[in-house]
């Protein structure tokens, strides 16, 4: 059984992220072309390249101070609202992380829980916003719902990538209340919302670089 991710770990978790936003650059870019700015996947493309390209000249040998250094970077470097969203993230990842090399399950899911609580406290989202929110706080729970159910940490990754992914799907039928895409009221119902897509490839890679690291 795995107990925990050690900073290597979550090097590959981002490098896997940067990897699919930039393979699922189009279709993000797709998805937001439908209710927003048309620049989610390029955006998020350009502020992971950034992220790699800063870490690959040096990688900080800490959880909090890698994580942190992810989200400065997206900040620094991404546009919209992506940036400051996904940038809080991490910020808030690293801060609840602390100075550490490895995070056990209960590490790794109270900082999840904290960078979702930098999204709501960022973006005020809820539940039916049509936001990340509606991969990201399902994802949350189903980690934590793992973990005290005795799950190892590479089930309760994959059960939060599962979450996730339902939590995306969900956004279809719904009328969008923040950012972009809430101006076109009724019409923005019918499309997936393209922040829970690209958060859905953040729990996805996490699950991935948590089973290989595991092997």
């Amino acid at each position: 059984m795995m107990a925990s991710v050690d900073t290597a770990a979550l090097l590959d978790w981002i490098h896997r992220f940067r990897d699919v936003v930039t393979e699922k650059r189009d279709w993000l870019t797709e998805l937001d072309s439908a209710i927003g700015d048309a620049d989610h996947g390029a955006n998020m493309a350009r502020g992971m390249d950034a992220v790699v390209a800063k870490l690959d000249a040096g990688a900080p040998a800490t959880a909090d101070e890698l994580l942190k250094t992810v989200g400065m970077t997206l900040v620094s470097s991404v546009g919209g609202a992506s940036g400051p969203l996904y940038g809080t993230l991490f910020l808030r990842m690293g801060m609840s992380a602390g100075p550490v090399t490895e995070l056990d399950a209960t590490a790794l899911a109270a900082s999840l829980r904290a960078g979702l609580d930098g999204i709501v406290a960022r973006g005020k989202a809820e539940a039916g916003d049509k936001t990340m929110f509606d991969a990201m706080a399902p994802a949350v729970d189903a980690l934590d719902a793992a973990i005290a159910g005795g799950a190892d940490l590479v089930a309760a990754t994959e059960a939060a990538a599962q979450a996730a992914a339902a939590g995306r799907d969900a956004t279809l039928p719904l009328v969008a209340r923040k950012g972009r895409a809430s101006y076109l009221g009724e019409r923005s119902a019918g499309h997936l919302d393209p922040g829970s897509a690209s958060t859905t490839l953040l729990l996805e890679t996490l699950a991935q670089a948590t089973a290989d690291s595991s092997r």
